[in-house]
């Protein structure tokens, strides 16, 4: 897959991804501020910010924040939702191998759920010019509980059956190891937060739909994808929701 198939397979899903697309836990933030020790005045650069769901949290905490976004659509809805709220916010057309921003520039480089698209060797070297002296990298994202419930089970199983590249695209995702070697010397923690959407048949539509692999509509496998899904719905729902859970992985270092 190349970077530009990675940048742009999200583009028809922008409103369903700003719909539908789970947060992150506020504990998240409690642990960067609290147990970690980062001042709210950092300066964050949100890699990949896509629509803007991760830097939302960092700027409502009080931190200025540019978000670098290639997707232009994504961008867009960032810049919508979130420059009249934020008087800090910016953004750039820029590549996590390739920010645009300038030398040690930044106090904290964010990269959350779009880490796993990322060149992992050439980011380091980008990162490391755009920090300032001792700055820190926060990576970060939800891992969906695959087997924590029969509908969560039943909801991995249908990804399988109808996910265009859903198996090559969940092997994107860095375990723990992987990523304390990535950090070496440099991690100074990690965690895992539980999170938890609560969603009605709408949302879970939407939230599947938000996903890069899901079939869209003109593809033989979207009716039937959609078909199961409701069946899926059905079977598990109560009082007219069912419980998508997460962990919240998270991982701050220096990148010396």
């Amino acid at each position: 897959m190349t970077s530009a198939d990675s940048t742009e397979r999200f583009s028809s899903r922008v409103a369903d991804y700003v719909r539908y697309r789970p947060d992150y836990p506020p504990a998240l933030m409690d642990w960067l501020h609290g147990s970690m020790a980062v001042a709210t005045s950092a300066r964050v650069a949100d890699i990949g910010a896509g629509t803007g769901i991760s830097s939302r949290q960092f700027l409502a905490a009080g931190h200025p924040l540019v978000a670098v976004e290639p997707n232009a659509a994504m961008r867009a809805a960032a810049e919508h939702w979130l420059a009249p709220q934020y008087p800090r916010f910016s953004t750039v057309d820029g590549r996590a191998e390739a920010t645009g921003l300038a030398d040690a520039s930044v106090d904290l480089v964010s990269a959350a759920q779009a880490f796993h698209w990322f060149d992992t060797v050439a980011v380091r070297a980008e990162w490391q010019r755009i920090l300032r002296p001792g700055g820190l990298a926060l990576i970060y994202w939800n891992s969906r509980l695959l087997d924590a419930s029969p509908f969560l089970v039943g909801y991995e199983q249908l990804l399988l059956d109808y996910g265009t590249d859903y198996t090559a695209v969940a092997e994107r995702y860095q375990d723990d190891a992987t990523m304390q070697a990535w950090f070496g010397s440099g991690l100074r923690g990690m965690v895992q937060l539980p999170n938890v959407q609560h969603l009605d048949l709408d949302a879970l539509r939407g939230r599947l739909l938000s996903s890069s692999y899901a079939p869209q509509p003109g593809h033989p496998r979207h009716a039937p994808m959609l078909a199961a899904l409701q069946d899926l719905f059905a079977a598990h729902a109560v009082d007219g929701q069912v419980a998508f859970e997460y962990r919240t992985r998270a991982f701050l270092g220096t990148l010396d």
